[in-house]
C-alpha cells in the first residue's frame, strides 16, 4: 500500500530507507489490524491480558522503569531565531537538530517494523481539525493512535485530498536516557522523537501536536490551540452552555471534565455533558462569538487518585476495551492504582510482588487509553464540525490563599493577564515544599510553541476579531482555613460555581466589584443541600496586602519575557495597581 500523494511516499520512502526498517505497514485503522497488533504484543510480552471477566479486552503494558513520563529537559522548540522559542522553551537551532536526529534516526529500525499512521486531530469532517502522519516502529504507540485520534484510511484520504500534513517521526530507539530527544520544528510544522516510548514522547498526535505545533499553527491561520477541557452544561430547561477551562497538573481539570451533578442538582434536572478532558482548539466564528473543538478522540488519563469519589465517570469507562500503563495488578489480575479502593494488590506496577517498601504500586504517573465514546458523560457535541460554542473560559490553580473561590475578569483584555499569570502552589508529595508558587500561563507552560509574550499577543489579537467573546473567570477550589483544610468541598459541588458564572454569562446575577474583578455577593452561590455550609467570607475575602504582593510578584514574572510583553497587559496591570491604591 501507498498513499496517492507524491510528497507523503517521498517521505515514508526516505525514512524507511535512513533506518533501514525491515517492513513497512501503511495503518489503516481497521479491527482486524488492532487484534493483530494486540497479538503480536502479547506474544512478545510488550502488553499483557488483563482479567477478561472483569476487564474485558482490556491490556497492561509496562514501559522501562527509566521511561514513564514526559522529558521536558529534552524537549526542545527549534525555530531558526532563539527569540522566537522564548524562555518558556529550550531551544536548539534546526540545523543543529537535524544532525543530531539524524544521527540517531540512522539504521534505528533494522529488523523492526516501521508503521505509517496517518491521523486526524478532531472530527474527520470539520474544516477546524488538522491531520498528520506519524511514522513510528512501536505498535504500542500504534494501537494508542487509534483510541487517542481519528486514525486510519479517513484520515489518509483527508490528507490526500489537503494535500498537507504534520510530519512526526518516532523511534523507541534503545530506550536510553542519554539518548532521548523531543525536537519540534514549528516552522517546518514537522516533529521528531527518539529514545522513548512514554506517551507524551512518543504519542505526537498528543502534546507534540495538537499543543506544541498547533499553538503555532495557530497563531499564523488565527485561532488558538489551548491545554483545556470542554464541558457543556444542561439546565433545567434544556438550555445547553459550554466551558472551556484551562488547570495545571493536581487541580481537578480530569474530575471537572467529566463532572457528575450533586444528588440535589440532578433531582432538579441538572446534566453535564464531556467534550473533551485536556486539549481545546478555539477558532473565532463568522457570527463573532468562539468556538471549540477537541482535537483527540480518547482520553490518556492519569490513574492514580481516580476512584468513584472523585470521578465516577472516568471509573465507569474502564471496565472495558482500555490500555492501562504502568498500573499494579490484584491477585486476579484486575488494574489497581492508589486511590482506587482498599484492596491489597499483587504485582506492582513492574511486575513484582508488591512490597511497600519498593514505593507506590502504580507508578504515580501510570495511564490509562480509553476512547472518549466509552465516558458515560460523553457528548455526540464532541463530532460537530463546526463546534461548540464557548459561554465562559476558566482559568483555575491551587492557591491556599489570595485567589477567592471565583472571579470575574473585567474584560478580554484583564481575562489574558489573569491567565498569563496564572499560579499554583506546589504540594509535599510532589517536591518535598508545600506552597511554592509557580508560574504556569494558561496551563501551556511546558506546551506553548513559541515566545509566551508572542502567545498572549495572538490572544490579544484572536479578542479583537470577537463581537461576542466569552467572558473570562478564575477559580480557586483549594483555599484553605486556619486548620489547614480546604474550606470549599469541591468534587461534584464545583457545579454550584459553573452555575454562578452561567449566571454572570446571562446577566442574571450582579455579584460585586473589587479591585482584582467581580465577584459573588455571599447569597448569589447556591448552598442548598450542602451537608455543612462553607465559610464563604473566607472564600470570597480580597486582602489588599497580598493582593499588592501578587501583582508585584507578577510584574516581575512578566519581565522575565522582555519587551515583547504586549502593552495591554502592562496597562491592565498597572490598572488593577492603582485601584489598590
Amino acid at each position: 500500500m501507498t498513499s496517492k500523494l507524491a510528497a507523503l511516499n517521498e517521505w515514508v520512502d526516505q525514512v524507511a530507507a535512513h533506518t533501514r526498517a525491515a517492513r513497512v505497514h501503511w495503518c489503516d485503522g481497521s479491527d482486524a489490524e488492532n487484534r493483530r497488533l494486540i497479538e503480536q504484543m502479547l506474544e512478545t510480552g510488550d502488553l499483557h491480558t488483563l482479567n477478561d471477566e472483569t476487564h474485558p479486552n482490556c491490556f497492561l503494558h509496562r514501559s522501562d522503569p527509566s521511561d514513564v513520563a514526559r522529558v521536558e529537559h529534552l524537549t526542545f522548540v527549534c525555530t531558526e531565531r532563539e527569540d522566537d522559542a522564548g524562555p518558556n522553551n529550550n531551544w536548539m537551532a534546526p540545523a543543529e537538530a537535524h544532525a543530531l536526529m539524524n544521527g540517531l534516526f540512522s539504521g534505528c529500525m533494522a529488523g523492526r517494523t516501521l508503521y505509517v499512521v496517518p491521523y486526524c486531530m478532531g472530527p474527520i469532517d470539520s474544516p477546524l481539525s488538522r491531520c498528520g502522519v506519524e511514522i513510528t516502529d512501536s505498535p504500542y504507540v500504534v494501537v494508542n493512535m487509534r483510541l487517542m485520534t481519528r486514525m486510519g484510511q479517513a484520515a489518509l484520504e483527508r490528507i490526500e485530498s489537503e494535500g498537507h500534513f504534520v510530519k512526526g517521526l518516532h523511534s523507541t530507539g534503545e530506550l536510553d536516557p542519554d539518548r532521548r530527544y523531543i525536537m519540534h520544528f514549528p516552522e517546518e510544522l514537522s516533529i521528531q522523537s527518539y529514545g522513548s516510548g512514554y506517551g507524551g514522547n512518543a504519542l505526537l498526535g498528543k502534546k507534540c501536536h495538537a499543543l506544541r505545533i498547533a499553538s503555532y499553527q495557530a497563531r499564523t491561520e488565527g485561532w488558538l490551540a489551548e491545554h483545556m477541557l470542554i464541558v457543556g452544561i444542561e439546565s433545567p430547561d434544556g438550555e445547553g452552555r459550554y466551558i472551556a477551562a484551562a488547570f495545571p497538573s493536581a487541580c481537578g481539570k480530569t474530575n471537572l471534565a467529566m463532572l457528575v451533578p450533586p444528588q440535589a442538582y440532578r433531582e432538579a434536572g441538572w446534566k453535564v455533558w464531556t467534550v473533551g478532558d485536556d486539549i481545546c482548539w478555539l477558532h473565532p466564528g463568522e457570527d463573532g462569538r468562539l468556538y471549540a473543538i477537541n482535537p483527540e478522540a480518547g482520553f490518556f488519563g492519569v490513574a492514580p487518585g481516580t476512584s468513584k469519589k472523585t470521578n465516577p465517570n472516568a471509573l465507569a469507562m474502564l471496565d472495558r476495551d482500555a490500555i492501562f500503563t504502568n498500573v499494579a495488578v490484584t491477585d486476579d489480575n484486575q488494574p489497581w492504582w492508589e486511590g482506587l479502593d482498599d484492596r491489597i494488590p499483587a504485582r506492582d506496577w513492574q511486575g513484582r510482588d508488591f512490597d511497600p517498601k519498593n514505593g507506590p504500586a502504580a507508578h504515580p504517573n501510570s495511564r490509562f487509553t480509553v476512547s472518549i465514546k466509552r465516558c458515560p458523560s460523553y457528548s455526540d457535541q464532541a463530532e460537530s464540525q463546526t463546534g461548540v460554542p464557548i459561554d465562559a473560559i476558566v482559568f483555575g490553580g491551587r492557591r491556599a490563599g489570595l485567589a477567592p473561590l471565583v472571579m470575574e475578569a473585567h474584560d478580554w483584555n484583564h481575562g489574558v493577564l489573569v491567565g498569563g499569570a496564572m499560579a499554583s502552589e506546589t504540594t509535599a508529595a510532589a517536591t518535598g515544599q508545600v506552597g511554592v508558587v509557580r508560574r504556569d500561563p494558561m496551563a501551556m507552560k511546558p506546551f506553548c510553541g513559541y515566545h509566551f509574550a508572542d502567545y498572549w499577543a495572538h490572544w490579544l489579537k484572536v479578542g479583537e476579531k470577537l463581537t461576542q467573546p466569552p467572558k473570562i473567570f478564575q477559580v480557586n477550589w483549594f483555599r484553605r482555613d486556619d486548620q489547614g483544610g480546604f474550606i470549599w468541598p469541591g468534587f461534584s459541588e464545583n457545579l454550584r460555581v459553573l452555575e454562578w458564572i452561567l449566571k454572570r454569562c446571562r446577566g442574571e446575577v450582579s455579584g460585586r466589584e473589587t479591585p482584582v474583578g467581580r465577584l459573588p455577593e455571599q447569597d448569589e452561590i447556591n448552598l442548598d443541600g450542602l451537608a455543612e455550609r462553607p465559610d464563604m467570607a473566607t472564600l470570597l475575602a480580597v486582602d489588599p496586602a497580598e493582593w499588592r504582593q501578587e501583582l508585584a510578584d507578577i510584574e516581575t514574572f512578566l519581565g522575565e519575557f522582555g519587551t515583547r510583553v504586549p502593552e495591554p497587559m502592562k496597562a491592565e496591570l498597572a490598572r488593577i495597581r492603582t485601584n489598590f491604591s
